[in-house]
């Protein structure tokens, strides 16, 4: 669910992370979550970068997601 949030664009340009937690709030929160990183090296390779590009890329995204869930409550 947070990851379908935090991929769709804002209905308002100047929505934040922020706004979306608050919202996220008023629904189901899991308890616990799994991240599986799989077809960064892919990423990468598409992108004409080397393949550990593609990890460095998925950790970023990786922090962003542990931050949020942990604000939401979610354990991590």
């Amino acid at each position: 669910m947070l990851g379908k949030l935090m991929r769709k664009k804002p209905a308002v340009a100047d929505q934040s992370i922020s706004d979306l937690i608050a919202k996220v709030k008023h629904g189901h929160i899991p308890a616990h979550v799994a991240i599986i990183m799989d077809g960064n090296g892919r990423w990468a390779r598409h992108r004409n970068l080397p393949r550990i590009a593609g990890p460095n890329e998925g950790m970023k995204n990786v922090r962003k997601i542990t931050r949020i869930a942990s604000e939401l409550g979610t354990q991590v």
